[in-house]
């Protein structure tokens, strides 16, 4: 007899898992039994929010989902905030969590891992929640899981399956991917709008978010055509090359990136949301676009009507818009290079806390790296000076969410996706331990990222934000370990390093390694002193 639990595994494949994130558990057995028939890889984290944080890092670098397996109750709790942070940044994910038998829901009997109604608790941090009730829905829901991932803003899935779900013969349940929907063309009418609107334009601006950043080569054909500056937001940050002449680089929030919206006169806005931390990373007030009329492409019609009014709405598929806009433009602009050398020169010189450097260095030791950011203070400077070598290799917490924690699981998972490219987590000594017992995971599973640890002994951002407030900073002073210490008990090599040279050679020597390295970096080390 074939499981729902074993179909399961086999439908994964077909739809092109490889990798899977659990820790198995007594409700989960059943839905293990089917992965050693399929080639998908499994990793065993040591908490389910690293779980998720891996799967989000595999998702942003390769732009197709990981599945993750939890129990009901804690595992499926745990997993949440990962979730939430790839909800906000609409990072494609598939959580399968087991839950007790459909008989034995909502009684209170105190069974194990009971949860009342897994399901809604779960919504609130995924873009559908659903609870299989029999094996006959399984590839139903598997075909509307995936139509989500591949045609709608995606974010995460949550599918919750009670144990006789699990359990139950599925024989007679085909294994047979459905159709994908195709993505959302533009309407010929909106196009041809936002085409007179373009070519009339004497001070057009590209804006582009994390929704464009599948369609990297579009965008630089569109670019090209328009002739415009172009601006990113963290999510989108190297969909145009860091030389490009076009390319304004760093944060929409930065004081040269607002002059361009605020001189424009058509802003073409494409799968960004113009969330705040992107947009007013300083939290100085609602972000001005000026008089521009703003032209707001997006694959989610709801996320038009939010933030700002656009003058032209079109609900499409970034890639497919612009394939279907760049044809009719006339003519590029023939101001855009000289608008955007004095932006980008307005903006590089704008580097009051010192991270420049360091940033910088970053590429120079591992050209082309990913760089998976934490809530740490040089990953808020990474995202006004930081430029990524191409689309999907820079990530980070610092915006949307927030969370801490994320960029050491989430760099792991980065890795598993893109093993061929050297892999970056920066984060700070706050946030390393919320998730240093990862170290585990990426040494059992030989995952070679180099870690850099900021340490400054403080939650600093935090302590910042009580100055700005009138206090004096409560609870910011926290105690740090020896990291190096730890990473070496863990099995990684450990280094400190004390000036940008020493750093250089230790990301270098982390790519030998077939498991993470950790070199600590201290604060007073790298930044002037004040």
């Amino acid at each position: 007899m074939a499981t729902c639990g074993e179909v399961l595994a086999k439908l994964l494949e077909a739809y092109g898992v490889d990798t899977i994130f659990g820790i198995p558990g007594t409700h989960t057995i059943e839905l293990y039994r089917g992965i050693p028939q399929t080639k998908m890889r499994h990793v065993t984290p040591r908490h389910e929010q690293g779980a998720g944080f891996m799967a989000d890092g595999y998702a942003r670098v390769t732009g197709k989902p990981a599945a993750c397996v939890t129990v009901s109750g804690p595992g499926a709790y745990n997993i949440a905030t990962a979730m939430g942070q790839a909800k906000q940044d609409s990072v494609p994910m598939l959580v399968i969590s087991a839950d007790n038998n459909s008989w034995q829901k909502g009684l209170g009997e105190g069974r194990l891992h009971e949860t009342r109604d897994l399901q809604a608790a779960m919504a609130e941090c995924s873009v559908w929640a659903h609870t299989l009730a029999r094996p006959d829905e399984l590839p139903q829901v598997m075909a509307r899981a995936f139509a989500i991932f591949n045609s709608e803003r995606p974010g995460p899935v949550h599918i919750t399956m009670p144990l006789n779900v699990i359990t139950a013969n599925a024989d007679h349940v085909p294994v047979q991917t459905w159709p994908l929907p195709s993505k959302a063309a533009p309407a010929s009418d909106a196009l041809q709008a936002a085409a007179e609107l373009l070519n009339n334009a004497a001070n057009p601006v590209l804006l582009l978010g994390g929704g464009a950043a599948g369609a990297a080569q579009d965008m630089l054909a569109l670019a090209e055509a328009l002739g415009a500056p172009v601006t990113t937001t963290h999510n989108a940050k190297g969909i145009l090359p860091p030389a490009h002449p076009l390319y304004v680089g760093g944060s929409p929030s930065q004081t040269a990136s607002r002059e361009l919206f605020q001189n424009a006169d058509v802003l073409l806005a494409i799968g960004t949301e113009f969330g705040e931390t992107d947009y007013d990373f300083f939290f100085t007030g609602q972000f001005d676009m000026g008089s521009a009329k703003i032209i707001r492409v997006d694959i989610d019609r709801a996320q038009l009507s939010r933030n700002v009014l656009p003058h032209l709405a079109i609900q499409a598929d970034s890639g497919l818009f612009a394939q279907a806009l760049t044809p009719l433009l006339k003519q590029p602009c023939s101001n855009g290079a000289a608008r955007t050398a004095a932006a980008s020169a307005a903006r590089k010189v704008d580097d009051v806390a010192g991270f420049q450097a360091f940033l910088s260095q970053l590429q120079v030791a591992l050209p082309g790296a990913i760089l998976v950011g934490d809530s740490t203070q040089p990953a808020y400077f990474a995202g006004l000076q930081y430029d990524a070598p191409a689309a999907r290799r820079f990530a980070s917490a610092a915006t949307g969410y927030g969370t801490l924690g994320y960029a050491l699981p989430a760099a792991f998972g980065a890795k598993l996706g893109q093993p061929e490219l050297p892999v970056i987590s920066l984060i700070g000594d706050g946030g390393l331990q919320f998730t240093i017992n990862e170290l585990s995971t990426a040494i059992e599973a030989q995952i070679p990222v180099a870690i850099v640890v900021w340490n400054n002994q403080r939650y600093e951002m935090i302590a910042q934000n009580f100055v700005d407030a009138g206090m004096e900073p409560i609870a910011c002073d926290i105690y740090t370990p020896d990291f190096k210490a730890i990473a070496q008990a863990y099995g990684c090599p450990a280094y400190r390093a004390h000036n940008l040279d020493e750093l250089t050679e230790q990301l270098r020597a982390a790519q030998q390694q077939t498991v993470p390295t950790l070199i600590e970096v201290v604060e007073a080390d790298f930044l002037p002193a004040s």
